[in-house]
């Protein structure tokens, strides 16, 4: 533990550069409280406020700009995968669309205090084609707070955090093991929401190729897109009607409680889907199904899309 404190303070720039890059990059290794040590230990000499923040702030800029590019050149797919592959269950690519859309790149400012918010708007930034110069500028004045704020913190009680350094430091090896403790439960308790979050969601779903059928009957079932005004814009399924979260408790569907109810959306696991499901299963209809992959697999199966 005394090497790991040592590390910190003759290279504390380098190792808040790594911490912050490598989170804000998607890895589950939180930063801010390195940013509140570091604070603390600005006045041992070893570097100043105002380039412990610059250095912050860089890491930030440049894992969040990669994301930016790889939306502009990739869209959706970058916020899918980013969606998929999230600790946060509530970091759903719809989700981050409905705040970004609602208050645009000023949303940034605050990104980096919301888990699992900021890779996914960085991404959203760069496949709606957000200027790269109003991108830049406010995630910029969002990372310096966001950053500025920690060490603000670290500053203010750096008695008391010196103090826990120094319990730490004299348990040596342990508390080292301390430390990597509450990492471990830190993503696991990450993990075990987003687990138990999708295992509320478990329902039963339609494949593509079913719904295909059903399309081609006599009776076609209703079908809702849960999906963001953004994203549909790629196009949706023949005949499906909108819906939003916000529309939900005054919805009537033109149909009987019993007949079959197919919603989709763009989340990976149907997060979106499963979630209107279970509200209009909880208002009466029995036959409520998310499809299976949504919209991406149904492209990816060939069938039509309407783009009207």
């Amino acid at each position: 533990m005394n090497f790991l404190l040592e590390l910190i303070e003759q290279y504390g720039l380098l190792f808040v550069f790594g911490n912050v890059l490598l989170e804000q990059l998607g890895a589950p290794i939180p930063a801010y409280p390195t940013l509140v040590i570091t604070g603390a230990l600005l006045g041992r000499g070893e570097y100043s406020a105002p380039m412990l923040l610059f250095v912050a702030v860089l890491a930030a800029l440049i894992a969040d700009f990669a994301w930016y590019m790889a939306g502009r050149r990739y869209g959706g797919r970058v916020m899918a995968s980013l969606c998929r592959i999230s600790l946060s269950p509530d970091s759903c690519v719809r989700q981050t669309e409905s705040i970004y859309m609602r208050y645009g790149p000023a949303s940034l400012l605050v990104a980096k205090f919301i888990p699992g918010f900021a890779s996914v708007a960085s991404a959203l930034a760069g496949a709606i084609g957000t200027r790269s110069v109003k991108f830049v500028f406010f995630d910029t004045l969002g990372a310096a707070l966001w950053a500025g704020s920690a060490i603000f913190l670290g500053s203010l009680f750096s008695s008391a955090v010196s103090d826990l350094l120094d319990i730490l430091a004299s348990l040596g090896k342990w508390g080292l093991v301390l430390v990597a403790v509450a990492l471990a439960i830190y993503i696991a308790r990450k993990w075990w929401q987003r687990h138990s979050f999708l295992k509320d969601l478990r329902m039963a779903r339609i494949s593509v190729d079913e719904l295909d059928q059903l399309l081609k009957q006599g009776n076609p079932p209703t079908i809702i897109d849960v999906r963001s005004d953004f994203a549909r814009q790629s196009g949706k399924i023949p005949g499906a009607m909108v819906l939003s979260d916000d529309d939900i408790s005054a919805l009537v569907i033109n149909t009987e409680t019993d007949s079959e109810v197919i919603v989709y959306c763009a989340c990976p696991n149907e997060v979106s889907a499963a979630r209107i499901a279970k509200k209009l299963m909880q208002r009466g209809y029995t036959r409520v199904r998310p499809l299976t992959g949504g919209i991406d697999a149904w492209v990816e199966a060939g069938f039509s899309v309407d783009r009207h």
